[in-house]
């Protein structure tokens, strides 16, 4: 009985850890600026840039896809009772389109504040919504969130001054950290495949070459030839590696390996990449930084 308790325990504790500072499940806790985020990511940034003011409800569970999540009634009644909606924008959360509209100006779609001109268009002129990957981006972001905060609670302007000073040297030395070790890699190895387009802003940013099987939802799905077209490229660039993403079936992929394998070139998986959402506690991935640690530890690994 002892064993099964203490197995028990283990398995609710990524959810306990995590639910303690971003909260699931929305309740109004009177005293705190409350807000509501879309996605893992965002919820983190607002807990490191609100810390004790502010209480986080987190929409999307970890390893929930953005892409084709649909709103509950408890997701309504929550957006609609929160102080702060923080959402990604640029078609991320395409599904809650209608639940969004009824919003004022507490609604902050934090993509709409990068400029035009930094956002990654694809052949049909669609927005590439995975903005995070490019650690920059996110220090903008940051000093957005914490203007609002602010603007909201001015009485706790300090501490939001404090927190966004410190989380924005953290991000500093993330981008650095990033860029050292993207460099241990020779420029040829320098080629990024995974499930679906989410690391463009990562490839711009950080110089590499970014494939992709899927576009940039997940719900579009490969075609045989995009399969065979990728696949030929493997072989002709002989890649090493390809990766898996944490919210994604890794079926397709492995249609790729086979495809490649046909070729005679042996072409692995590399690791899970986390792309549009953070890990649990025990993943080395339950936040935003570590997050994006992870991917370019497994990436420079897989690739050199």
């Amino acid at each position: 009985m002892k064993r099964t308790f203490t197995l028990l325990l283990l398995l609710i504790m990524p959810f306990t850890l995590f639910s303690c500072n971003r909260r699931i499940g929305f309740k109004y806790v009177e005293g705190k600026v409350n807000i509501v985020a879309t996605t893992t990511m965002i919820g983190d940034l607002a807990f490191e840039i609100g810390k004790e003011n502010v209480s986080v409800t987190t929409l999307m569970q970890i390893g929930v896809d953005p892409h084709s999540f649909v709103p509950r009634p408890s997701v309504t009644k929550a957006i609609k009772e929160a102080d702060l909606v923080l959402t990604n924008g640029l078609n991320l959360e395409a599904k809650m389109g209608k639940v969004l509209q009824v919003l004022d100006d507490k609604l902050i779609e934090l993509g709409n504040f990068l400029p035009e001109e930094d956002l990654i268009k694809d052949e049909y002129g669609e927005i590439e919504p995975h903005i995070w990957f490019d650690v920059n981006n996110w220090i903008i972001i940051s000093e957005v969130l914490k203007d609002k905060l602010v603007e909201l609670d001015s009485g706790n302007k300090e501490a939001y001054l404090k927190n966004y000073n410190a989380y924005k040297e953290k991000l500093n030395q993330l981008d650095e950290y990033i860029i050292n070790k993207a460099d241990t890699l020779d420029k040829e190895k320098r080629i990024l495949i995974t499930a679906h387009d989410a690391f463009s802003y990562f490839g711009r940013r950080y110089d590499f070459e970014v494939l992709s099987i899927q576009g940039i939802s997940t719900e579009t799905e490969a075609s045989a030839k995009d399969i065979k077209d990728l696949a030929t490229l493997i072989v002709e660039k002989k890649v090493k590696a390809i990766f898996l993403e944490s919210s994604i079936p890794e079926n397709t992929i492995k249609s790729v390996i086979d495809a490649a394998k046909a070729r005679g070139h042996n072409v692995v998986i590399g690791g899970t990449l986390y792309g549009d959402s953070l890990g649990n506690i025990n993943s080395g991935a339950d936040t935003y930084i570590n997050m994006v640690k992870r991917n370019i530890d497994i990436i420079v690994e897989s690739l050199g």
